[in-house]
């Protein structure tokens, strides 16, 4: 993209140069040439291309050569001074102002951007401002709601305005000087005023107030329905200041002391088969043990009597041979139906 030339006059601020900058191409258009003779009261040789230059720098450069470049319909008094009135044409005559927005040409440019180059004069500018600050910007301040830094940021609005209309340069396409007139006047054709007035208009801003805080809202918990009303949530969750301390298995003291005894178990064992089994005395300190068992339906035991068999014990050791039976160590294998009959 080829640079953007600007001469020193178009920055914001600057006064207005006494010469206007014109760069043309090599060879001139035909419709240049046209506009030239038609707005110069006094015939000029128009042969070459250094004559057209030096005709227009001269035609742009005059104090006259102020161009319209827009119109603004813009209210006389803020809203709440406005006149109300039943016909809209009184209204129209007493509220309203007709603000034309006049320019001059700083800069000609047909060689690498053909463009040309408008800059607004100071009174334009004084004419915007003065109605951004006393119609504007009240507007703007009644329309929204007050806070701490309103008044600040009303005049800091104002502020950027002025730093923006002034820098304000409109750029259109070379053919604009079509509508070039005598004494090096002229208004934009072919609808570039409605185009001014909308890039204009767009530097009122509006105020934006900031937007409202969020205030976060502590909510208690809601209590289960079986907990009292007063009760407090949180104090439900602590847990127990005392906690007991764990005790070894082999420390707990059996609660019924009668349940233990000392009698040997080989001489028990030997003494007594299965059915001579009892609890020794005293027999109503004995405390049945906790049992799940009760609460299931069982099969009912059988009650037959159970043989007395020989335990370990009883039996003689000897050595392993072809007499060993199914009854015990030392009986033979042809007293096997006995032991049969009696199982």
């Amino acid at each position: 993209m080829p640079p953007q030339l600007l001469p020193a006059s178009a920055a914001a601020f600057a006064p207005r140069a006494n010469t206007v900058n014109v760069v043309l191409s090599s060879k001139v258009e035909p419709w240049l040439t046209q506009t030239l003779k038609r707005i110069n009261r006094i015939k000029r040789p128009l042969n070459s291309v250094p004559q057209h230059q030096r005709c227009l720098t001269e035609t742009l450069s005059s104090s006259t050569a102020i161009w319209t470049l827009t119109s603004l319909m813009l209210p006389k008094a803020p809203d709440s001074e406005l006149r109300k009135d039943s016909n809209p044409l009184i209204e129209a005559l007493f509220n309203y102002q007709l603000l034309h927005v006049e320019a001059y040409i700083v800069h000609v440019d047909m060689v690498l951007r053909n463009e040309v180059a408008f800059k607004l004069t100071p009174d334009s500018i004084e004419s915007l401002i003065e109605y951004h600050k006393d119609i504007h910007c009240v507007d703007i301040s009644a329309n929204t709601y007050s806070w701490s830094e309103k008044e600040m940021q009303v005049k800091k609005l104002h502020e950027e305005f002025i730093q923006a209309i002034n820098k304000f340069v409109y750029r259109t396409h070379v053919s604009a000087l079509e509508g070039l007139e005598e004494d090096g006047a002229g208004e934009l054709l072919c609808g570039k005023s409605d185009e001014v007035k909308n890039n204009i208009m767009g530097l009122f801003l509006p105020l934006l107030p900031p937007p409202p805080r969020i205030v976060d809202v502590v909510r208690q918990p809601p209590l289960l329905p079986s907990s009292p009303a007063n009760a407090n949530w949180w104090s439900q969750s602590t847990l127990p200041s005392s906690v007991p301390a764990p005790v070894d298995s082999w420390r707990v003291i059996p609660s019924s002391p009668s349940t233990t005894s000392s009698v040997d178990s080989n001489s028990l064992w030997a003494s007594m088969g299965l059915t001579d089994i009892q609890l020794p005395s005293p027999t109503p300190s004995y405390s049945q043990p906790y049992s799940t068992s009760a609460m299931f339906y069982s099969s009912p035991q059988v009650s037959a009597p159970i043989p007395s068999l020989p335990l370990p014990s009883m039996l003689a050791q000897q050595p392993c041979g072809i007499s060993v039976g199914y009854g015990g160590f030392n009986q033979p294998w042809d007293r096997y139906q006995e032991y049969a009959t009696t199982m």
